[in-house]
Order: C-alpha cells, then sequence, then structure tokens
C-alpha cells in the first residue's frame, strides 16, 4: 500500500490560500492567519514566495485552475458530449457548495470580485485562469463538431453562468441558482444543436 506523502510546507502555504480565498477572499484573512492554518513560520512564506501575500495568491490561482482542468479532462474522458460533460461539472460544483454550507464558493470569482486596478498580478492570474477554462471548454465542444467562433461563445458562456451562478447560490444558501441556471443554458445549448 503506498502512503499519500505529507504535503511540503510550499503545498499547505498554497492550500491554505486556497482555502482562504475561497470562504473568504484575499483580504479576508490575516497573513498571521493565514501562516498559522498552513503551520508555516512567517519566514518560510517569505522564501517560498518573496512576493509574499500576493505571489501565494496567485500561486493558488494557478492551482486551483490546473485541478479544475484535470477535472475537465476526466469529465470529458468519460462523458464526451460536451454538454453532458458541463452537466457533470456544474452538478460537481454545486455539491462542493453544498458540502461546505454554501461557505466555500470559487476562488476566481472571489479574488476578482475584490481586485482592483493596483493588483496587476493577480488581475493577470484570474485574466489567465479564465481564459484557459474558456479555451478548454471551447476545444472540446469544437471537437465535437461546434465551429470555432461558436465553440468560443458557448464556453465563454458556460464559464460566465459557472461563476455567477455559483456566486448566486453561495448569497442564497440555495443551490437553486446553479440548477436553474444549468438547466437553462443546456436546455438553449441542446435545443440549438437538435437537428
Amino acid at each position: 500500500m503506498t502512503e499519500t506523502p505529507t504535503p511540503g510546507t510550499r503545498e499547505r502555504l498554497i492550500a491554505a490560500m486556497t482555502d482562504a480565498l475561497r470562504r473568504r477572499g484575499l483580504h479576508g484573512i490575516g497573513l498571521t492567519e493565514l501562516l498559522a492554518q498552513a503551520g508555516a513560520p512567517k519566514g518560510v512564506l517569505y522564501h517560498h514566495f518573496p512576493g509574499g501575500k500576493t505571489e501565494l495568491a496567485v500561486a493558488a490561482i494557478d492551482d486551483v485552475v490546473a485541478r479544475m482542468l484535470r477535472g475537465l479532462d476526466a469529465l470529458l474522458a468519460s462523458t464526451p458530449d460536451p454538454i453532458s460533460a458541463t452537466r457533470r461539472w456544474m452538478a460537481g460544483a454545486t455539491a462542493r457548495l453544498s458540502d461546505t454550507g454554501f461557505e466555500s464558493g470559487c476562488p476566481l470569482a472571489t479574488v476578482a470580485l475584490e481586485s482592483t486596478p493596483e493588483d496587476p498580478a493577480l488581475r493577470e492570474a484570474l485574466a489567465r485562469a479564465f481564459a484557459t477554462l474558456r479555451e478548454r471548454i471551447a476545444r472540446a465542444l469544437e471537437e465535437h463538431g461546434e465551429p470555432h467562433a461558436q465553440a468560443q461563445g458557448i464556453a465563454a458562456l458556460i464559464v460566465a453562468t459557472y461563476e455567477g451562478s455559483l456566486l448566486q447560490a453561495r448569497v442564497a444558501h440555495s443551490s437553486e441558482p446553479i440548477a436553474q441556471a444549468t438547466e437553462t443554458l443546456l436546455s438553449l445549448l441542446a435545443a440549438r444543436s437538435a437537428p
């Protein structure tokens, strides 16, 4: 039996930041609390992330997107139809949000809402994150026969629905906004592709 290796300090810092971003946003947690959650001394943060809290947040965003892409790829491998895969992706996000009592949303949206023009590194990381997700979904749509321009637009709509409905569900403490948005979007897409 193979044991799972204990995460190193860098990984613990990223995990603590990811959790903070999901629940409270970048500015909702202090550095001392973040370090305590990661079990790391202050000097170690700057060893791994010389840019401090912002650089750690960028690393957390990149890590979240990498995990989202792995999840999407796994879904698309087992459910090649991108519309069905989208339904499962949204259902998974709904379950994760519900399991946390509607307290732990998508860190991308949380950080995007609180970022300002004075946060260029965060904004660049978020823009890259959203673009990467849109591109992966668009590629799946194109592989399923959707023309390039339409695949790009549908992918943007899927990501907007995902992020927007998660925000609404978190505020409402209900999965209804996600269910309603998902069903409406997927019904429209299915009707569009029907002969």
